[in-house]
């Protein structure tokens, strides 16, 4: 009764600052580092004894949905105005919650529909997740005072966490939900006294149990590459790299070329045999790489790696090695930085070998 009659009073309290009294919430947190804007919203929800849904009810109206889409990449902007209104955060550092400042380095445009370049997608069906679009390392969980997720666990390129060097879960390890820790509250009374959101949403198994495994590494210079590439994304601002948008464009395009069914394309093949490691059984289909398994896109990582870490003469071998042909390379590749496109048309000027 104490817990239902704490969460009433905050209730009304939120009511009436609405109207005529400080815009400020009784409980107004700030982001944690790089924590996802979905995190924070629940954090806010759970720090004022109300259930998710009962407190976006009440502060943005029945009409304004909130969960309904993937809020860390289509955050409307009355939804962010108001959490800088009523918590005291910077616009900055609000918007900087959500997944827009990877425009211009892991993806050229915002869009509203279809996948984003790198972005994990979430399928998000009447506030359900059918993706597997949110990833959690459960060591950073562990040792986190308080439990949030990262929005670098977002991007498809990261398949391992670059804290601890062990591999990321995208799922529950106990009964294979996709991660949804809005949901956490969805039983029982209006009133909450709610598990940490590193709980599995539909077993309760605490992520924070999750034995780590070590990452399969193909190659150590490619590991190398691809853990620089992912470092920069770590913190709340992008940190200056030699990887901008051009080179994650290309890595992208021959992750696409490594899935093709094309008849003369057999580039993940030529790099299988190169580095003499077995290849794995991916889904089939027309399936984007940002909604793959963890598994199937640490794999496929690796032998793109392997290509990037000395791109012109290792994608030349395999032109030689017919693996590839000129001009699937730049198949639907809107805008290849100048270099990849050297390369790719130098090999329209040679004879077949």
């Amino acid at each position: 009764m104490g817990s239902a009659f704490q969460a009433q009073a905050i209730s009304a309290s939120l009511t009436a600052m609405r109207g005529f009294t400080s815009p400020l919430w009784p409980i107004r947190y700030k982001p944690f580092p790089d924590e996802l804007l979905s995190c924070w919203l629940v954090r806010l929800a759970h720090g004022h004894g109300l259930k998710v849904q009962t407190f976006c009810n009440l502060m943005f109206g029945n009409r304004r949905q909130v969960w309904n889409r993937d809020v860390d990449r289509l955050a409307p902007a009355w939804l962010v105005d108001e959490l800088i209104l009523r918590t005291g955060t910077s616009p900055e550092t609000a918007w900087g919650t959500t997944l827009h400042p990877y425009e211009g380095i892991l993806y050229p445009k915002f869009r509203l529909s279809s996948t984003l370049r790198w972005i994990l997608a979430l399928k998000v069906y009447h506030r359900t997740r059918q993706g597997y679009g949110l990833q959690f390392c459960p060591t950073c969980l562990a040792e986190d005072e308080i439990p949030y997720f990262r929005k670098h666990w977002r991007i498809a390129l990261n398949t391992v966490c670059s804290t601890h060097g062990t591999m990321l879960f995208d799922r529950c390890p106990h009964c294979g939900a996709a991660v949804a820790f809005h949901r956490l509250d969805m039983a029982g009374a209006e009133a909450i006294d709610v598990a940490p959101l590193s709980y599995c949403h539909s077993c309760q198994f605490d992520f924070r149990e999750a034995v780590p495994a070590n990452p399969i590494v193909y190659d150590a210079d490619t590991s190398s590459l691809l853990l620089e590439a992912c470092r920069q994304f770590e913190h709340d601002e992008v940190l200056e790299s030699e990887w901008d948008l051009g080179h994650f464009a290309v890595m992208h395009q021959l992750c696409r070329i490594m899935t093709t069914r094309y008849k003369h394309a057999h580039l993940r093949e030529f790099v299988l045999d190169q580095i003499g490691v077995p290849d794995i059984e991916l889904i089939g289909g027309h399936i984007p790489f940002e909604m793959r398994t963890i598994q199937e896109r640490h794999h496929l990582l690796q032998l793109v790696g392997w290509l990037m870490v000395d791109l012109e003469p290792r994608l030349t071998a395999a032109w030689r090695a017919k693996a590839v042909r000129y001009n699937l390379l730049l198949k639907d590749f809107d805008d290849p930085p100048m270099y990849y496109k050297f390369i790719a048309e130098k090999f329209s000027n040679w004879r077949d070998k």
